[in-house]
């Protein structure tokens, strides 16, 4: 800023004494334009604008939430060899279901993550859009249903922290709160050990209970994760029966295909192909008769 006004100050004292009365100044009434003083006068603040344009552009590309951490804080580098830690978020109605899905253990309301050691969540809803929220940690990313959200995050303080909803999304919303604890690797691991000592179990059927609206949920963990149940809840396929999301949409896309292909053979290519599919059909129609 003060390279403009130090300048422009400084300008205006001299142009004051420079073109008082009686100063002798030349006088051109029919000067309109000097391209020297309009390169000065642009020069400065373009590039001013053109620094700020480049540090906001590396920022902002810093701070992408999907992108993978490679430091751990503003003065230690992450090793390329580090594995991050895995959490798949899940926003129920109305709490928060975290899964560890390499150590096989789960939570309602409450995450545990370890110390400079970089954690990947990957997150959903499982009704409605929620925003996942740890202010000591990072920014709010959105929980959608049938949507998988990224973010890549590391913790360098250990302490109890807050996490939260940060998106109204109905009447428990108010309440839709979980507690963060930062601890040193090795608590980590003592925890995890604790937790797999336990006796819950949480499966499609226990998700399905769990899944129903409910507020001010207290604590509790599982010791056990059916597997793939995460995928289960992104492609909203946990009720038996139910055919998943991404299966659909893979089926989809091969009906769509076949139908591009047959559309580019010619007449008696279709002819030969509708005869084809008539004979493959047959028998099962005259089984039904």
């Amino acid at each position: 800023m003060l390279i403009i006004i130090i300048p422009v100050m400084l300008l205006v004292v001299w142009f004051a004494w420079r073109y008082r009365k009686g100063a002798n100044a030349a006088y051109e009434p029919d000067w309109d334009h000097s391209t020297k003083l309009e390169l000065i006068i642009w020069g400065a603040p373009l590039l001013i604008i053109i620094v700020l344009g480049l540090i906001t552009w590396v920022s902002t590309h810093k701070l992408d939430p999907y992108r993978p951490l490679d430091r751990i804080d503003a003065n230690r580098p992450l090793a390329a060899s580090v594995k991050p830690l895995e959490v798949q978020v899940v926003a129920l109605d109305w709490k928060w279901l975290f899964i560890y899905p390499e150590q096989g253990i789960a939570s309602v309301n409450h995450l545990v993550t370890p110390i400079d050691v970089p954690v990947r969540f990957k997150i959903t809803s499982s009704t409605v859009m929620n925003t996942f929220y740890i202010p000591t940690l990072a920014g709010m990313i959105y929980a959608m249903p049938g949507m998988e959200t990224e973010l890549n995050a590391v913790l360098n303080k250990t302490g109890d922290y807050r996490g939260l909803s940060a998106n109204f999304s109905g009447d428990g919303f108010s309440h839709m709160k979980f507690a963060y604890k930062g601890v040193t690797q090795a608590d980590f691991d003592t925890w995890v050990k604790e937790m797999k000592t336990g006796t819950e179990v949480l499966d499609r059927a226990d998700y399905m209970v769990l899944e129903k609206p409910t507020a001010k949920e207290p604590v509790r963990h599982y010791a056990q994760v059916e597997p793939a149940l995460f995928n289960r809840i992104l492609n909203r396929c946990v009720a038996e029966g139910t055919m998943c999301m991404n299966q659909q949409m893979h089926e989809d896309h091969k009906r769509n295909e076949m139908a591009a292909a047959i559309r580019q053979l010619p007449k008696d290519g279709k002819s030969m192909l509708a005869e084809a599919l008539e004979m493959c059909v047959a028998p099962f129609n005259t089984v039904k008769k």
